[in-house]
């Protein structure tokens, strides 16, 4: 369990999630980006000028509401709004079934149906017969500005139109018009904080460069970003150097990680929206597994600065230094609290690493974990009070996840590979990990309660995700 290690050891996996929900747009290109790279276009706000919602669509009583959602009208002739319109239809469809709260009827079962005429022309006694509690109509076309895309969910069973958004934006990411669609159903439809929108942060190698200057022959690890479901991966570093442990700020605009770019690690902060890099630990010892508090002022962090590997706390820019532990065993991997009131974290004080929590103001530390070996904490957001850790099950290691309300863990993962890195999502319902079960290391996402895994990186080894607010 060395610093300079970038494997199994705590300091190799990822630290908590308190990630950072980007804003709400249509246009957003997230090209790859940060020091020296391409900046991204900054999130832009829709155009939303009409908006309709009446009462929720229900299912039969014990059953979750029967939703369908055939390919967008493309009203234009054009290639790329005919595209957008079967692109926006597929992903908006995966990602109402992300969440698992309606029973999506499968699209090849759509063949019977008759095509709309228009957005108001819905064969409802067809949708009917199908199962359907609930139908979503869109259209496509092209406007001046780019594209102009109408979405009407109708109640099936009443014949009546229950929600309706219209946008308008750029024609380049079509998908971000079903992200926006999805989440906005899952809230007016459920109460529900859905993550489409959401992004994920990771390290890969998957460049298949070699780090220059050293002994050791080690792959160049970057930092990359995707949607929530792996689409739209890019680059974020190019320094050809270990860039590791990314951490969202809460904001979505930054993220601060790892870097040996220098030899020596450091922790940088790279402004994505206006490709401008930070330097909060300026140098001062080594500094690793950075991880922004709640309201996304201050940092937490491991150093050696004052000889032992310690948790310290610093602000954003660096300023009012401060130490958290003060023990010869070696403190690692911290997590806010959701209310930044505490800060759980891996220490092998006791002997092998387990999970420890201690006030923001180094006070009523306490032990949590009792396992053979804990690591990795991840503390999940409001209302669950509950942490997530990679324990070992064997040979490897499967992702628990500990109840703080009763003591009570649970395990989620079973010996498929060895699992590590936990992050939560911002809505508390799912977590990312990172898992050798396909071959390589490869970053995936569960539920919590262990089901739904789907495989979000394919390409290289990919580690230690996070997950955007």
């Amino acid at each position: 369990m060395t610093p300079l290690n970038t494997g199994r050891t705590p300091i190799g996996r990822s630290p908590r999630v308190n990630p950072a929900r980007l804003s709400v747009c249509l246009v957003v290109v997230l090209a790859a980006a940060a020091v020296g790279a391409q900046v991204p276009a900054p999130p832009q706000t829709p155009q939303q000028p009409k908006e309709v919602s009446l009462p929720p669509i229900v299912g039969d009583a014990g059953t979750p509401p029967r939703l369908a959602v055939p390919d967008l009208l493309a009203l234009s002739a054009d290639k790329e709004v005919q595209e957008a319109a079967k692109t926006i239809g597929q992903v908006l469809w995966d990602d109402l079934d992300f969440e698992r709260e309606f029973y999506m009827i499968p699209r090849d079962t759509y063949r019977s149906i008759p095509v709309a005429a228009s957005i108001g022309d819905v064969p409802f006694d067809r949708w009917r017969e199908l199962g359907a509690d609930g139908v979503m109509i869109g259209t496509v076309q092209r406007v001046a500005t780019g594209i102009r895309v109408e979405m009407r969910l109708y109640n099936v069973r009443a014949r009546q139109q229950t929600y309706g958004r219209e946008y308008t934006g750029a024609a380049a990411n079509p998908r971000i018009y079903a992200h926006t669609m999805a989440d906005e159903i899952h809230q007016s439809q459920l109460s529900l904080r859905g993550v489409a929108r959401t992004k994920l942060a990771f390290s890969s190698d998957r460049n298949r460069e070699r780090v220059t200057g050293t002994v050791e022959e080690r792959d160049v690890k970057e930092i990359y970003i995707s949607d929530y479901d792996g689409a739209n991966q890019r680059r974020i570093t190019i320094n050809r150097a270990l860039n590791i442990t990314p951490n969202w700020s809460p904001d979505g605009r930054s993220i601060a990680y790892t870097s040996y770019r220098k030899t020596l690690p450091d922790i940088l902060i790279a402004n994505i929206f206006v490709g401008t890099m930070e330097e909060p630990a300026r140098g001062v010892g080594q500094n690793f597994l950075p991880v922004f508090s709640p309201d996304g002022k201050q940092i937490a962090f491991m150093s050696n600065r004052d000889g032992n590997s310690e948790l310290y706390v610093m602000n954003r820019d660096g300023s009012g230094v401060r130490r958290l532990t003060d023990n010869p065993a070696i403190d690692s991997t911290p997590t806010w609290s959701p209310t930044g009131t505490q800060v759980a974290f891996t220490s092998d004080r006791t002997g092998s690493p387990q999970i420890y929590v201690v006030g923001a103001d180094g006070t009523g530390l306490r032990r949590l974990s009792f396992e053979s070996y804990a690591d990795r904490a991840t503390w999940s957001p409001a209302p669950y009070n509950e942490i997530a850790f990679a324990a070992r099950t064997g040979p490897g290691y499967d992702i628990k996840i500990l109840s703080l309300a009763d003591g009570v863990t649970r395990q989620i993962t079973f010996g498929e590979g060895t699992n590590e890195s936990p992050a939560w999502s911002p809505n508390g319902r799912h977590l990312a990990f990172m898992s050798t079960r396909a071959g390589r290391s490869q970053i995936f996402t569960v539920d919590r309660d262990g089901r739904n895994v789907r495989q979000i990186t394919r390409d290289g080894n990919n580690f230690t995700p996070n997950w955007s607010q």
